[in-house]
């Protein structure tokens, strides 16, 4: 590669950073294996690229700092790993192993986690299936599983009331009713049902001879604690409404959006921010980033809980409104408990200079590889080079992928790469097994999907994850 434009002094040991640097915070057994070419360049080998690396190890620790918050302040929670964050059925072993339930959001989802509750000695009540649709089929099997079901509006209650009576169930099904909270100045959810709504389900005697409420549900984007206080407040005045009718709802569950950080230091995150909101965008043809995870916030997981609990909200905390209503607390963390789980890396395939002398650095994936729903993942990728390699000067550019679209980038920032890249080189994106593996992943072109290694806990060799076990072969 030859220099794109004036850059700092190279710097080897970062491999790639932004214009406004953003290191992630990265994990002993990330360092470990980033140091380890040779084993690297050998998974890449054995399973193509990309390659997404889960190592479930933390996800339990995660899971107990958030209970011993709640604890703090005498909350009985209980936390359920949300499925969808990661399609990896070694973090869904880890969850059931340590005691947890699993959200899940499909019907393959749900088989797949029923599938594994014997081997962990877990039960289907330790389930939720909170799918933001659920056709006949999926509340058919959820039905049969004994799993609970989170009903998010009226016409999901009548479809799951017909096929109770068409099935003649021996006992009511377990369903949690979706809210859709009134929040000041924030516009409402798509998910749940207003509070009238609900009311009226409440006294309708024929919804609650197949029927058993077990709980209240809600949904909120974002993670402001201060709108999660008053949801949980208006959903436990629906508890109380529910038991002066007769009904005996033992939790209130508040979903995901529990924070973490992908940085140790906020001064990047602002200055970044600082920058691009001017006239600096330093990214793909100045394309601006409307939506992004908060890569640096606070508080987050278990101090955000702690936070949350000790609000006032009508005159006294939440935690004592969800002691005093003698309900249990559940929670649906995603990339909260998946934080620190997961890498992906990808081999470098070319390197092409365009007139500006903007280099674009071709990787075998595509951008659904390492996608969310957010416009980038504003976190400084790794670079790993090739072992032998020669030194490459260095340049600025973009990571682009696979598919045959000019927007098919990788990172929308513009990125330095202080000592060169060199085809056969790798890299590495950090902490990618909250959303950024799975959520969006696309196989178009025919181009197959990434595959999923996982370490167990210990060390040893790494292996498939089940999910990526080839179907046991069938006999006639």
């Amino acid at each position: 590669m030859k220099p794109a434009q004036e850059v700092p002094s190279p710097r080897p040991e970062l491999g790639i950073e932004g214009v406004v640097p953003m290191p992630a915070r990265r994990e002993p057994w990330m360092e470990e294996l980033l140091e380890d070419h040779a084993q690297l360049e050998e998974l890449i080998r054995e399973h193509g690229s990309p390659l997404n690396l889960i190592n479930p190890g933390l996800l339990a620790d995660h899971a107990a700092e958030l209970i011993d918050a709640a604890q703090c302040h005498g909350v009985d929670l209980r936390v359920y790993f949300a499925r969808k964050t990661n399609k990896s059925l070694a973090l869904v072993e880890a969850a059931l192993s340590a005691g947890h339930g699993i959200d899940v959001a499909s019907e393959r989802e749900l088989a797949q986690v029923l599938s594994r509750l014997g081997a962990a000695g877990a039960t289907p009540d330790q389930v939720i299936v909170t799918a933001a649709v659920k056709p006949a089929a999926l509340l058919t099997a959820a039905m049969e599983s004994g799993a609970v079901i989170c009903l998010d509006n009226t016409d999901e209650v009548e479809l799951l009331l017909e096929l109770a009576e068409e099935r003649e169930t021996a006992s009511p099904v377990s369903v949690a009713l979706r809210l859709q909270p009134v929040l000041a100045g924030v516009e409402p959810s798509r998910f749940g049902m207003s509070s009238a709504e609900i009311r009226t389900l409440l006294g309708s005697p024929e919804v609650w001879g197949r029927l058993r409420l077990v709980g209240l549900h809600f949904h909120l984007d974002g993670y402001d604690g201060g709108e999660r206080a008053v949801a949980l407040v208006q959903a436990l005045t629906l508890v109380s409404d529910a038991r002066n009718l007769g009904h005996t709802p033992a939790f209130v569950d508040m979903g995901g959006g529990i924070p973490i950080r992908y940085l140790d230091d906020p001064r990047p995150w602002k200055e970044f921010w600082e920058r691009h909101r001017g006239s600096d965008r330093m990214t793909w043809r100045n394309r601006v980033v409307g939506k992004a995870y908060p890569a640096w916030q606070s508080p987050i997981r278990g101090e955000w809980l702690d936070d949350l609990l000790a609000r006032a909200v009508d005159g006294s905390t939440v935690a004592e409104q969800v002691r005093d209503a003698g309900v249990a607390l559940h929670c649906e963390p995603g990339r909260a408990l998946a934080d620190g789980c997961g890498m992906t890396i990808a081999r470098v395939e070319f390197r092409k200079q365009l007139p500006d002398r903007t280099w674009l650095i071709g990787l075998a994936m595509n951008r659904t590889q390492c996608r969310s729903a957010a416009d980038d993942f504003l976190i400084d990728p790794v670079l790993v080079k090739r072992r032998g390699r020669e030194r490459s000067l260095p340049g600025e550019g973009f990571l682009v992928g696979a598919y045959c679209v000019e927007a098919e980038l990788l990172t929308w920032r513009r990125l330095r790469f202080p000592d060169g890249v060199a085809v056969g080189d790798m890299v590495a994106f950090i902490n990618t097994g909250g959303y950024q593996m799975h959520i969006l992943e696309s196989a178009s072109h025919q181009i197959p999907l990434a595959r999923n290694v996982v370490r167990r806990s210990g060390g040893g060799p790494w292996e498939l994850d089940p999910i990526d076990h080839p179907p046991s072969p069938t006999h006639s």
